[in-house]
């Protein structure tokens, strides 16, 4: 079973309700007609029914629940909840309401926080940031996490480094240049992610262009900080670095370059020490190695919250909400 498959077994066996909220994009609607035939989890739409089921013309969407931000009977308890979390900003009860009618991101994520949703996946038509936005001011971190970050799932065919050629990279598009208390907040995070989508012990690597002192320089000393700090705050993960990217997937490479350590040659979740080095990390394995690659998932959100890339296939958009559902099951669980 594929990991995809794997992720959509998990996910039907503990049904979640995500809310999409780009509508007006067909390939959402298409993927939202295969996650209900394939009952992996409840879809919210919102928008006007007949104005989306009219983009969707060809896709079944009968079992999907429809809100409009208009005039759903549930705006109000919205608002009062929006001016609630963000009244320190200026949010008043008439600005709620524009918002919440207007911004779909927004009342999505307004839905997970009153709990009528799990979660939400968006950005085929939005940026990044404009997914980000409102998950950061409305939802917030998850208790006892230190930062949001991102991160990806690697799936990498006929592979027999990593979790059977499964890995997490984190992070490749949020955090430009992590310091390192962010670092190994990111470690943590990604450990987690690992644990509860791939169900394997994860093993850490912080990646560097050096290996256990091989080089000298102060990006060199930054991930040398940042691991010392996640040993002793995780004590519970097994965590190294800092490793060259060979040293921590290759069993005779790790063996010969850092032979102590317990990490070096078996890592599954791959920490890179700034945004620049994982996204051209992931590219590079996606494109050359022909990987699937799934994200950029976020983890720190006190609910899940997933973007998508602009360039998503209605395949891709499948995939993510399933992993959301999962991620929404594996909160539920703590």
């Amino acid at each position: 079973m594929g990991f995809i498959e794997d992720i959509k077994a998990r996910a039907k066996q503990n049904m979640k309700t995500i809310v999409l909220p780009e509508t007006a994009d067909k390939r959402t609607l298409e993927a939202a007609s295969r996650i209900l035939a394939e009952g992996v989890a409840k879809v919210v739409l919102l928008g006007n029914e007949e104005n989306i089921k009219r983009t969707a013309e060809g896709f079944d969407l009968s079992g999907a629940a429809f809100v409009d931000p208009e005039t759903t009977d549930k705006l109000d308890s919205y608002i009062n909840l929006l001016v609630e979390i963000r009244k320190s900003k200026g949010m008043t009860p008439e600005l709620a309401r524009e918002t919440l009618t207007k911004d779909y991101l927004t009342f999505g994520v307004t839905m997970v926080k009153a709990g009528d949703a799990d979660g939400m996946v968006a950005g085929a038509v939005n940026s990044t940031a404009n997914v980000l936005r409102p998950s950061l001011q409305i939802l917030k971190t998850a208790p006892g996490t230190k930062l949001v970050s991102s991160f990806f799932i690697m799936v990498v065919p006929n592979c027999e480094y990593g979790h059977n050629g499964t890995f997490v990279f984190s992070d490749c598009g949020l955090n430009q240049n992590p310091n390192s208390e962010e670092l190994a907040a990111i470690a943590e995070s990604s450990a987690k992610s690992f644990k509860a989508l791939i169900g394997a012990e994860p093993i850490v690597s912080m990646l560097s262009h050096s290996t256990k002192g091989s080089a000298k320089h102060a990006d060199v000393d930054k991930v040398v900080e940042a691991t010392k700090i996640a040993k002793e705050s995780y004590p519970d993960i097994k965590i190294d670095g800092e490793l060259q990217a060979d040293a921590s997937i290759i069993p005779s490479v790790g063996a010969a370059k850092a032979p102590e350590s317990q990490v070096a040659g078996k890592a599954n979740v791959l920490v890179f020490p700034d945004l620049d080095a994982g996204n051209i990390g992931y590219k590079l394995v996606q494109r050359l190695a022909k990987a699937e690659a799934y994200g950029p998932m976020t983890q720190g959100i006190a609910k899940p919250v997933n973007d998508l890339s602009r360039g998503c296939s209605a395949d891709d958009i499948v995939g993510v909400i399933a992993i959301t559902a999962v991620q929404a099951s594996a909160i539920d669980n703590k």
